[in-house]
């Protein structure tokens, strides 16, 4: 925790408990705070400079939200990103990927088409780059568009209360993932899918993405767990 990462900016707005549980948690969504790093309560408090109260507040929180964990006469701990989590999370993912890449085949706008494409091609030199922070915010990108075009606001309140799961997912997958040939590829075929207006076609290649993602993710955490057996 020797980064700034933590560093508390007081909000008017908000009580400092919220600010203290916002700040936290946003770390653990963005990676600063891995999965399995002890949440130490005064560490966190002097690198914050609170008490420990809104510390222990959040944590608390954040245990009831599944993104720490209490372990008896240890402490808390970023809870660890689990083959069910991330299944359940990108199942519900792919079935409103579809739908979204779906309407937007019929309602996004051929200015918008057009800059689909633009995040497509910004989205492929990130990769050819390997800048991982492009990454992530073109990726971000290109699938908010899509959920925007849709008009639907029921549907992009959905896609939101997923978004920073996903995150979580999405950070892993693209430091790790070995397909970013297929990922590129598949962002470009959705494109084409949606400018062709063909509705079908656009639903399944996105339903196809996220489930490639669910596959490579299942890979990654698998070799990782052979990696910790024992010989």
């Amino acid at each position: 925790m020797e980064n700034n990462f933590l560093e508390l900016k007081l909000d008017n707005y908000k009580p400092l408990r919220e600010v203290v549980f916002d700040l936290i948690r946003g770390a653990i969504i963005s990676g600063m705070l891995k999965p399995g790093e002890r949440l130490m309560e005064v560490q966190l408090a002097e690198k914050m400079g609170v008490s420990r109260t809104p510390i222990r507040e959040a944590i608390r929180k954040l245990e009831l939200e599944g993104l720490v964990i209490m372990i008896p006469r240890k402490g808390a701990y970023v809870a660890d990103l689990s083959i069910k989590n991330i299944t359940d999370v990108l199942e519900v993912r792919a079935a409103l990927e579809g739908l979204a890449s779906g309407l937007a085949a019929i309602r996004m706008t051929e200015e918008e088409i057009k800059e689909l494409e633009l995040v497509a091609r910004h989205f492929e030199q990130a990769m050819n780059s390997n800048d991982v922070e492009g990454i992530i915010q073109t990726d971000i990108e290109f699938h908010e568009k899509i959920f925007k075009s849709t008009r639907n606001e029921k549907l992009q309140q959905l896609a939101n209360s997923l978004m920073e799961q996903v995150q979580r997912f999405r950070i892993m997958y693209v430091n790790k993932s070995a397909k970013s040939v297929n990922l590129i590829k598949e962002h470009y075929k959705i494109v084409e899918a949606i400018s062709k207006r063909n509705r079908a076609v656009a639903e399944n290649i996105a339903k196809i993405h996220i489930q490639n993602a669910e596959k490579d993710m299942m890979r990654m955490l698998g070799n990782k767990a052979r990696g910790n057996e024992s010989p």
